[in-house]
């Protein structure tokens, strides 16, 4: 009764979306049957914390992932936390439960030389608008981190040719300025001389396809992927890699991490930190290879 209640609540008052009141009531479902199972019927008030702890271990045991584990404790966590506003329990049994502990795995980089040598190559691009375009793309995420949705919500006049300095617009709108080097602002001043002279109806957006439209995700996606292919050491390929590039070589560099946060547009240190671990494990490859004790 409680979790049909709780998942209407979800669905009219909290406005989640299909998707996430379907897995909500997947992971309350299969806690339900568990309950059932250990104690024959399932009333929220009498079930304890070692209880939830007892189906979180079964879960693991299960061999599902921490990640899958994590998130159908918070889905108890949440369902407690209406309850206890429903009154229907004193305190949230799950609050003070900490999950099993996810693994992060390192974000994937693209290395200076291998993006060097696909950028500068002038085999690997011809004097056509798109390609002219696409390598620009590339060359933008790379020296920028910006993401994918910000590129191409760029507009012309969001650029400072004076200053070398772009006015990004993040998530939640929140927007900064991203600086750029000399390098950049000529090859953005070939990218737009060449737009101009072949595109016509264009609006006001920096890059946009041949019919003088917008770009969408996919479409840019496909573009670094495409690109990417030629780099085979890489385990993914795109937008995305590129701006974890970007602040692998600013930290691998010296740049000081608050700096790169503030650049990322990333709200909390922990997310730019990742990023440390990344330049540690590149410091340590290099001392195996290179120190002539660290293989004995």
């Amino acid at each position: 009764m409680w979790i049909d209640k709780f998942i209407q609540y979800l669905r009219i008052e909290k406005n989640y979306s299909p998707h996430t009141v379907i897995s909500y009531l997947n992971d309350l479902t299969q806690f339900e049957h568990f309950i059932i199972e250990k104690c024959g019927v399932f009333d929220p008030v009498q079930i304890d914390a070692d209880l939830i702890r007892i189906w979180i271990a079964q879960l693991m045991e299960a061999n599902l992932t921490a990640r899958t584990a994590n998130r159908k404790l918070s889905a108890v966590k949440s369902f407690y936390t209406y309850l206890k506003k429903k009154s229907v329990v004193a305190h949230n049994p799950a609050e003070m439960i900490t999950g099993p502990k996810v693994n992060k795995k390192l974000p994937v980089f693209v290395k200076n030389a291998d993006m060097q040598h696909l950028l500068d190559d002038e085999l690997n691009w011809s004097d056509s608008f798109k390609d002219q375009r696409d390598r620009f793309i590339i060359e933008l995420l790379y020296v920028s981190g910006m993401r994918c949705a910000e590129l191409i919500a760029l507009k012309d006049s969001d650029i400072d040719f004076t200053n070398c300095t772009v006015r990004v617009t993040g998530k939640r709108n929140k927007q900064r300025i991203i600086p750029f080097s000399d390098t950049t602002r000529l090859k953005m001043s070939d990218y737009i001389r060449v737009r101009n002279r072949e595109i016509e109806n264009k609006g006001p957006f920096l890059f946009v396809k041949q019919n003088g439209g917008p770009l969408y995700p996919s479409l840019v996606y496909n573009i670094v992927h495409r690109r990417l292919n030629s780099i085979p050491t890489l385990s993914k390929k795109s937008p995305h890699v590129l701006r974890h590039s970007f602040a692998t070589e600013m930290l691998n560099n010296g740049a000081e991490i608050n700096a790169v946060k503030e650049l990322l547009g990333h709200s909390s240190l922990a997310s730019t930190e990742v990023y440390t671990h990344v330049s540690f494990e590149e410091l340590k490859k290099v001392y195996n290879i290179a120190h002539p004790r660290a293989k004995k």
